[in-house]
């Protein structure tokens, strides 16, 4: 079965328009987000739009491609409100950046095309305003869902970031694949404070109910990271949470919600297995969590016998059961059914109709 990130690098999925890339301060998604823009200047057909607010542009694609005629860089990394003479001279130098974005996106040529902005908390900061920000992503995924085909958005959001509860509704983009780094120091700790290894390890209804809201709490993967025994950032293997909502796959039928977690290794070219990591194969190395508790044996390491030898199960089958109307041959399938009632001493049994007296 293909990686589901690989399938999202390689733009299978169609009507698949909005993608969000979410980074953390313990792990971050750049390496998945340069994969993306190098996929998409190959695509020569296809136009591709980045605009830079936080890396530069030299961090995703190699100078020769910049210039290519499908590839529009805008550079944004030096413009910063407040240390830039430009945004003095400008009047209202927020509507100045919404329309550049806008008009940039607007005279893409036709056909599909490809808009990626990195990042969107850096594009939040400089326009100020929550509502004016995710209507500025709205208007630019409607021109990007016009175009139709593999065209989409690819948004990039550090981590805590207001705008990544309001990205993830349905009200926004019905259909999304929402892609999250974390460190492999993460699933490691779970296996070992939680004993909730990854599946197949475990299953997975177990291990979701414990990872999801363990890796909501950032600090918890910053203390694994940085920690006294923290490994450090860097360059090295990470897992990628995976989440695709709605749209369809490679042969054109609708997708629900499906959620999976991969490796990424730098050695390994991207995508791969999270038993291919190196960091986390001493997992793999134990058995699956409730293979082990499904063979288990209560019985064993006990101090007395409780298992019963043949002849012990044969003399126990032949002991009559105390029935309490052993011995009584009776036919209940051909006895009509009554009630038997042995009255008490304080009943007051009469014969006589109670309601004689009444005139009815």
């Amino acid at each position: 079965m293909p990686l589901l990130l690989s399938s999202t690098l390689a733009q299978t999925s169609r009507n698949q328009h909005c993608l969000l890339l979410q980074s953390s301060t313990a792990q971050s998604c750049l390496p998945v987000l340069r994969a993306i823009v190098k996929r998409a200047s190959e695509r020569t057909r296809e136009s591709t739009i980045l605009f830079c607010f936080l890396y530069p542009p030299s961090s995703f694609l190699d100078p020769s491609r910049i210039q290519a005629d499908h590839i529009r860089v805008v550079d944004r990394t030096a413009n910063v409100p407040g240390y830039d003479d430009a945004f003095e001279v400008e009047k209202d130098w927020v509507a100045a950046l919404k329309s550049q974005i806008l008009d940039t996106v607007r005279s893409a040529p036709q056909g599909p095309l490809s808009v990626v902005i990195d990042s969107v908390d850096t594009l939040l900061s400089d326009v100020a305003s929550l509502a004016e920000t995710t209507q500025l992503l709205s208007e630019i995924l409607g021109v990007v869902r016009s175009r139709g085909g593999s065209s989409r958005l690819a948004i990039h959001a550090l981590a805590p970031c207001p705008l990544i509860p309001i990205l993830t509704q349905t009200r926004f983009s019905p259909s999304l694949t929402h892609i999250t780094a974390h460190p492999s120091a993460l699933l490691t700790h779970l296996s070992t404070a939680y004993l909730t290894p990854p599946p197949p390890l475990s299953p997975p209804e177990k291990f979701w109910g414990v990872f999801i809201p363990i890796a909501e709490r950032l600090y918890e993967s910053e203390k694994l990271v940085f920690g006294q025994d923290g490994e450090g950032s860097g360059p090295q293997e990470f897992a990628v949470e995976v989440l695709v909502r709605g749209g369809t796959d490679g042969s054109g039928r609708r997708r629900g919600v499906e959620r999976v977690l991969e490796g990424w290794s730098p050695a390994g070219g991207g995508p791969c297995e999270l038993r291919e990591l190196e960091n986390l194969k001493s997992l793999w190395a134990k058995k699956p969590v409730f293979e082990a508790q499904a063979t288990a044996d209560p019985t064993q390491n006990l101090s007395f016998n409780l298992n019963l030898t043949p002849e012990q199960q044969r003399s126990r089958a032949q002991v009559p059961l105390p029935y309490a109307h052993e011995g009584k041959h009776t036919e209940t399938a051909q006895t009509p059914a009554a009630i038997l009632y042995d009255p008490d001493s304080a009943d007051d049994l009469d014969d006589d109709d109670p309601d004689e007296d009444l005139d009815i």
